[in-house]
């Protein structure tokens, strides 16, 4: 077989390389950004499904959760909230945890 750059610069294929038709599509721009009305779908139960089979009926091990994530992203603002969301949590519950001994001495 012929290597990839012989066959770009074979003057009948020199166009592929050129033509954005034919470029590959950016890895940023890939995922559908979606904004904080849709986050849920990424962790609630409702949208979670266990697939044993794919559409072909070939066995498969994944959750339609992992195509959700494949396929969307939140987008650049929404991703910084969750992620501020998070850290908030994570401080709260230390916080819980640092009252929870206090409140049993006491007791």
């Amino acid at each position: 077989m012929s290597s990839q750059k012989e066959i770009l610069s074979d003057g009948r294929f020199s166009r592929v390389a050129r033509d954005p038709r034919f470029w590959e599509m950016p890895e940023k721009d890939r995922k559908i950004k979606i904004d904080k009305r849709f986050r849920a779908m990424f962790h609630d139960k409702r949208f979670k499904l266990k697939c044993t089979v794919d559409k072909r009926g070939r066995p498969v091990n994944y959750t339609s959760v992992e195509n959700l994530r494949k396929f969307y992203a939140l987008s650049e603002s929404d991703s910084e909230l969750s992620d501020g969301d998070s850290e908030v949590r994570a401080e709260k519950k230390k916080k819980k945890k640092k009252a929870k001994p206090k409140e049993e001495a006491d007791s």
